[in-house]
């Protein structure tokens, strides 16, 4: 994100803190995208995802205020935006399986094999990252896909810097193996 923006998105939100509802709705416009698919990612689930977007503007509404500049406005939407979906998640009445008995059971899915016959490389790298940890690919999302550094990834999930740096170097590793076993070599990282 261009200096320009930043300062921009910075600028919205002193606007949004004294009422301004315009400066809210092209904040929400650049904004609301990246929110959802965040969120998303980390519920799995479309309706909880929308429900996300509006309560982390709703947020945002009534704290912009409370905003210090600290960090990037996106990077502080993102923040808010995992917690809301912890939050979510933790509400869910059905119980998460454990990852052993997650991986215990059969899945009749697409099989490497077929998604390399298929030579789909997108699908093939979607199902490894979702064979990632949660921890994982929550670290690669904010890296890869919403382009955060690793300083910006350690103020969203609010641990060390040197933690988010291990956690890619494993997750890295981990989806090289996989996308390996699909029969995809591209000398990932």
């Amino acid at each position: 994100m261009s200096v320009t923006a930043a300062a921009s998105d910075e600028t919205l939100i002193a606007r949004i803190a004294q009422g301004d509802r315009l400066a809210m709705q092209v904040l929400y416009g650049r904004h609301h995208v990246r929110v959802y698919r965040f969120g998303l990612r980390l519920v799995r689930d479309e309706q909880v995802a929308e429900d996300l977007i509006s309560e982390v503007f709703l947020d945002v509404w009534r704290q912009a205020g409370k905003f210090e500049g600290r960090s990037a406005v996106s990077t502080w939407l993102l923040a808010i935006t995992r917690f809301k979906a912890l939050s979510a998640l933790r509400r869910r009445k059905d119980v998460e399986l454990e990852d052993e008995a997650a991986n215990a059971i059969e899945d009749t899915s697409d099989d490497p094999e077929v998604a390399v016959q298929k030579k789909n490389t997108g699908e093939a790298l979607r199902k490894c990252l979702t064979a990632l940890s949660p921890d994982h690919r929550e670290i690669v999302d904010l890296v890869y896909y919403h382009e955060k550094s690793v300083e910006e990834v350690a103020e969203i999930v609010g641990i060390p810097e040197n933690t988010v740096k291990t956690r890619l170097f494993y997750a890295r590793k981990k989806l090289a193996e996989l996308l390996k076993a699909a029969g995809i070599e591209r000398g990932w990282p």
